[in-house]
């Protein structure tokens, strides 16, 4: 259905951080049906499984967007179903998440190694990490801070570490060449998650799909500036409807 959109969250604040965004494209076109989902509740770090739990729930034939991790497993799943899926909106989120050799534009490793320490010694600590890494870069940061400090979910710490396995295996490189429907891939240059060196790798790997870098906004952009992030969302799926 061209007229769907299915959002996914990031890892570990839920769905809230992007029901502003929902509002803001429902308020764009009423013909559009958004509908934010969660990710699935796994205690396994093998992407496959979350793939499959959320080829199970996510509707077909649909439009996919997700921020972050969400964005990670959309494109994902896009690739799988093929000329089941309508297309894709990727939101800061990186093909790999965690740097290689081969893919320096994403969080070095050893960052990644120590989140993932400090999730499970105390994973409610690296919650509050989180927010603040997601809010740097803001023109608000402190007030962001605490908007996503109130969308922190109760997930266990399995969950959450499953969570972050999920984003350090994942790796869409393959995958993007592969999804059939149009793509947006938007990122922010104040991204403390995501550096904005991404978004001319990911343009340098598929230069045919639609890539946006967006000056003076944090990791949480859908968050930060929904009206403006629907509207270049809107814009996109109008345009993509009419071809």
């Amino acid at each position: 259905m061209r007229d769907r959109l299915i959002l996914l969250p990031g890892w570990g604040l839920g769905t809230a951080p992007l029901e502003p965004l929902a509002d803001a494209l429902r308020g764009l076109d009423e013909r559009l049906q958004v509908e934010i989902l969660p990710l699935p509740a796994l205690s396994v770090s093998d992407p496959e499984a979350w793939l499959d739990a959320l080829d199970a729930h996510v509707p077909q034939d649909t439009w996919l967007g997700g921020w972050s991790l969400g964005g990670m497993l959309v494109t994902a799943l896009a690739a799988r179903r093929g000329e089941r899926c309508c297309g894709v909106v990727a939101l800061a989120s990186n093909l790999r998440f965690v740097a290689s050799e081969d893919w320096p534009s994403a969080m070095p490793a050893p960052t990644f190694a120590q989140f993932q320490q400090g999730c499970a010694s105390d994973a409610r600590a690296t919650l509050k990490r989180f927010t603040l890494l997601c809010s740097q870069g803001a023109e608000d940061a402190r007030g962001l801070s605490r908007r996503l400090a109130a969308c922190v979910t109760d997930e266990p710490p399995e969950v959450l570490l499953a969570g972050l396995a999920v984003l350090s295996a994942l790796d869409n490189r393959a995958a993007l060449p592969s999804i059939i429907g149009p793509q947006l891939h938007l990122f922010a240059g104040g991204d403390a998650l995501v550096p904005a060196e991404a978004s001319a790798a990911v343009l340098a790997l598929l230069p045919d799909v639609e890539i946006g870098l967006i000056d003076g906004l944090s990791h949480a952009f859908p968050l930060e500036r929904p009206h403006e992030i629907a509207a270049t969302v809107q814009a996109f799926l109008h345009e993509a409807g009419d071809e």
